[in-house]
């Protein structure tokens, strides 16, 4: 082999490890074992859009009002389903002081777990007992969520032209150096902290502490919150309302080591649900979360949006 391409070969393997680790000091990464983990998640991300039941199906979400809420494709209904997907009318929800209740009506054929029923109690997402009871009528799925004092229904349709038109995501190019090792800062006793929705209601949530990264020798804190065995983090960034979605992006860490060493790696910051329907409740990031940086990573603003 030539003696200068030798030369180059070992240059390169010597300096490929330091180039990608880029903002992260302790791990270094193979770049193309890398980049394949990041396609896969993108694809992983994708196909969850694409499910019959997923965010691209959504068709509608009703806020329901104590008494009877009926439903059906006629627009008198407080329960609207897209047209020639039901009857007219199709039953009702009663709702009393939180208790929810479903009357099917006569030669509709609703089903929960694969049976046809004719009356029963609901839960909803929030009542404490596991899966809010799903309801399936021909290409429509539904179930009833609460937000603050709220009850709503939201509507799915595996036939949803926003999910049969779907045309795949765009995303930066995948680049390292926003793979970052930060540090998470706990907080004793954990902060309360307001996260308001679209909607304009307002949680107040637990926030065990912030993680702590450091960007071309500036440090920025996102405050992160605790879900499951996972840290999530809702954040706006400089890019946010240009390349990316105007109201901010979602990212999921694993939880810190036990030397609170976490790793936050934006080239998985994806769009909320809001992104891809006006019929999605999604969080929005707490002021202290705006950062004044360009997180040029992740995935840019859906093309089909509209809102």
């Amino acid at each position: 082999m030539n003696t200068k391409i030798l030369k180059v070969i070992l240059i390169v393997s010597v300096l490929l490890p330091i180039i990608i680790t880029g903002c992260s000091k302790k791990h270094k990464v193979d770049i193309v074992v890398y980049k394949k983990e990041i396609e896969q998640w993108q694809a992983k991300r994708a196909e969850g859009l694409k499910k019959e039941d997923g965010w691209l199906s959504l068709a509608g979400l009703f806020w329901m009002k104590e008494g009877e809420n009926k439903m059906g494709t006629d627009s008198y209904n407080t329960i609207i389903f897209p047209p020639e997907r039901s009857l007219k009318y199709a039953g009702l929800i009663y709702l009393k002081k939180g208790e929810l209740r479903l009357k099917v009506a006569k030669g509709v054929e609703i089903k929960v777990k694969d049976s046809l029923v004719s009356e029963m109690k609901l839960q909803s997402d929030q009542s404490g007992k596991g899966e809010p009871t799903v309801m399936n009528l021909g290409s429509l799925t539904f179930y009833v969520i609460k937000r603050g004092e709220q009850f709503g229904v939201r509507v799915k349709d595996k036939d949803n032209p926003a999910r049969l038109n779907f045309k795949g995501l765009e995303y930066f190019s995948i680049d390292p150096r926003w793979r970052i090792d930060a540090k998470f800062e706990p907080y004793n006793p954990p902060k309360i902290i307001p996260i308001v929705n679209v909607l304009n209601q307002v949680s107040n949530d637990t926030c065990p502490g912030a993680i702590a990264f450091e960007v071309e020798g500036k440090t920025y804190r996102l405050d992160a919150l605790k879900e499951g065995t996972e840290l999530f983090i809702i954040f706006h960034d400089e890019t946010s309302g240009k390349e990316t979605y105007g109201m901010g992006r979602y990212h999921y860490t694993d939880l810190p080591d036990s030397n609170n060493n976490v790793v936050i790696d934006f080239n998985k910051a994806y769009n909320p649900p809001c992104a891809f329907t006006v019929f999605a409740t999604c969080p929005m990031p707490p002021e202290q979360n705006y950062l004044t940086l360009r997180i040029e990573a992740g995935e840019k603003k859906y093309a089909e949006s509209e809102h």
